[in-house]
């Protein structure tokens, strides 16, 4: 599983001009899934997520976690984090899951954080979104359950 996870002040997503979902402080998470992930991909990543410390301490330093800050994860399907750029000049999406095998993952992370105990929102699996966020610093973080960066 891939995720790109921002630190915000706020986010939110709408579908077809209606607002789906929002969060106050905490993370935006854009995640894809691949052929090859399975259920531990999932626990890893949200697991992850959960315990990311990107958030200040009275010291300025990161080392504070959604959890720790009593913050918010809005968590949106995006299939494209599995887009291959290397030939041509349109992405390839072979190694994106299927539709079905992704919406069991993607449900299944959310799944995972609120059970870690952290406050989540999700958009809607499949649908042409549009996506708010005020970016916090702005702290992206890249995440791979398969690979290192």
């Amino acid at each position: 599983m891939r995720a790109v996870v921002q630190r915000v002040l706020e986010a939110s997503v709408e579908v077809g001009g209606q607002k789906i979902a929002g969060i106050g402080q905490g993370l935006l998470v854009l995640l894809g899934a691949g052929r090859q992930d399975e259920e531990a991909d999932v626990v890893y990543l949200a697991n992850k997520v959960a315990g990311l410390r990107i958030f200040e301490d009275d010291s300025q330093r990161m080392n504070r976690s959604v959890l720790d800050i009593g913050g918010q994860v809005l968590v949106v399907p995006n299939f494209t984090l599995y887009g291959d750029c290397r030939r041509g000049r349109r992405p390839s999406f072979e190694a994106a899951a299927p539709p079905e095998k992704a919406r069991a993952l993607f449900e299944l992370f959310v799944n995972q954080l609120i059970k870690a105990g952290v406050s989540t929102r999700a958009g809607r699996f499949r649908a042409e979104m549009k996506v708010f966020l005020v970016n916090d610093g702005p702290v992206t973080i890249l995440l791979d359950s398969r690979k290192t960066f």
